[in-house]
């Protein structure tokens, strides 16, 4: 399935020039019941990366 989205992409020139301006963001943040952290992650338009990191904070 991977292949038929990548192949996609590389017919279609406009799904490549959008597909380059979202970014996949990671996110450390420790739970308050047991301390240990977790993760959150999310593909992200590069213009609202620092939205996200900022909501993952609250």
């Amino acid at each position: 399935m991977a292949k038929a989205a990548k192949t996609a992409i590389k017919k279609d020139p406009k799904l490549a020039a959008e597909a380059k301006n979202y970014t996949k963001v990671i996110k450390a943040v420790r739970s308050p019941k047991s301390g240990a952290y977790t993760f959150k992650e999310a593909m992200v338009h590069k213009d609202k990366v620092k939205d996200f990191l900022a909501a993952a904070e609250k």
